[in-house]
């Protein structure tokens, strides 16, 4: 995953709006309030809640 870092600094959560944080790892963008992670796509966010994996 290759994301400016510029990127986090504005873009939140669609579902709560709190910041958003890089999971290297698993390839997602999870959310400091919620806890829904976003998936990226060939170094793209994706950033649609029906897409977004729910904490369990």
């Amino acid at each position: 995953m290759n994301l400016d870092p510029r990127l986090l600094d504005v873009v939140v959560c669609p579902a709560c709006r709190s910041s958003l944080a890089a999971d290297e790892a698993a390839s997602e963008l999870v959310c400091a309030g919620c806890g829904r992670a976003y998936p990226v796509r060939d170094d793209i966010p994706v950033l649609l809640v029906d897409e977004a994996r729910t904490p369990s």
